[in-house]
């Protein structure tokens, strides 16, 4: 960008940014009881809870229950293993859960005899959910409408397009070419009597513009944060990065 003049046309044009989305989301899961036959079987409830649009699009996430064993072993009696691996340590529950493979008599525990006591979620399926719940919620990224603002969102747009350069770099060349406003044009340099004035926080020219402007900004050359991220992209093919320019680019 050849040097200009120092004129800048002050004009007031308020701008806002900003990015946001967010979704909540919850289910809560029911594990199933022991049964008294000894067969099992997982059950699901679910507890809706402020479910946004994101997260009802999020395929469900379904339990995995397994089932908590115990070997039983010599000595061992329903009401040892009740009060140390079950959650009521009732031994007649135990007895209930397992009186198919107990047989009629609860004192005649066989050593090597698998009990159930007890069922749990595998913690895959607790992670898997935690997943589709987070993957629901957005990190909200709000920009003020000002210098500050502009050029940190030009460096999360730069960022994302692998564009380098630094907020100093950018603010010490915005301020010498602009003095900070997004409406400054030179008139009257070779630029301006071709026919493409400088223009903006950076002063681009219309065809700099179009070449290396970044896909998700506007295509306005006077868009603070258009301007910004199309300087630094041919600044960066020019001379590097922005960080490179102390005078006319």
């Amino acid at each position: 960008m050849p040097a200009r003049g120092k004129h800048r046309r002050p004009r007031t044009n308020h701008l806002t940014r900003g990015m946001v989305a967010a979704g909540t989301g919850g289910a809560a899961l029911a594990l199933p009881l022991v049964s008294a036959t000894g067969a099992h079987a997982a059950t699901q409830a679910s507890v809706p809870a402020q479910v946004t649009a994101a997260a009802k699009s999020a395929p469900a996430a379904v339990p995995d229950v397994k089932l908590v064993t115990y070997k039983v072993a010599a000595g061992d009696t329903l009401s040892k293993i009740a009060r140390e691996h079950t959650k009521d340590g009732s031994w007649q529950t135990l007895y209930k859960a397992n009186a198919a493979v107990i047989g009629s008599d609860p004192a005649a525990l066989r050593p090597g005899t698998t009990l159930t006591v007890g069922t749990k979620t595998a913690q895959t399926t607790t992670k898997s959910a935690a997943s589709t719940t987070e993957s629901a919620v957005a990190t909200t990224t709000t920009y003020t409408d000002d210098l500050d603002g502009w050029i940190k969102e030009s460096l999360d747009v730069m960022a994302k397009a692998g564009i380098p350069g630094t907020y100093d770099g950018i603010y010490r060349n915005i301020i010498r070419e602009s003095a900070g406003n997004p409406l400054a044009i030179n008139n009257w340099d070779s630029n301006a009597a071709a026919g493409t004035p400088s223009k903006g926080l950076l002063q681009v020219i219309d065809p700099t513009f179009a070449a290396y402007h970044v896909a998700g900004t506007s295509m306005d050359p006077y868009d603070p944060v258009a301007n910004i991220t199309a300087a630094c992209n041919y600044a960066a093919a020019k001379y590097g990065s922005i960080d490179n320019v102390n005078g006319a680019y």
